[in-house]
């Protein structure tokens, strides 16, 4: 009895320890790529954002989902990927305003993936 006790106790330690290691290492990858479309939303806003730029947010999008692939659903990497390309050719052919809806919508992804993961009611139930 007192051994069963033990095993549950060291179990929940455990998967909590893991919950919360895994809620920051989302957090900050994903704080990371919501700084780094900031950065690139306002000089798209500015008209001086360049194709590089883009790059720039696709190859840290590259590095990050591959330790990220293990977290979260293969769907929210395909919809960040699509949202990135398709910026790259909108800020090639200098179509601003397109270009500023998909960052929207990059930044917006980048700040609502993590919360998914989050402890909270909603999550559990």
């Amino acid at each position: 009895m007192v051994k069963s006790i033990f095993y549950v106790i060291i179990s929940t330690l455990i998967i909590t320890v893991g919950v919360i290691f895994e809620n920051n290492f989302i957090k900050k990858n994903f704080d990371e790529l919501y700084s780094i479309t900031n950065i690139l939303y306002e000089k798209t806003e500015e008209k001086t954002a360049n194709a590089e730029d883009v790059k720039v947010l696709q190859k840290c999008w590259e590095n990050k989902k591959k330790s990220l692939h293990a977290f979260i659903p293969h769907n929210e990497i395909k919809e960040f990927d699509m949202w990135i390309g398709e910026t790259i050719t909108l800020v090639m052919y200098e179509k601003w305003e397109d270009a500023l809806s998909r960052l929207d919508v990059v930044r917006e992804l980048a700040k609502e993936i993590p919360k998914t993961f989050q402890i909270s009611f909603a999550n559990i139930f």
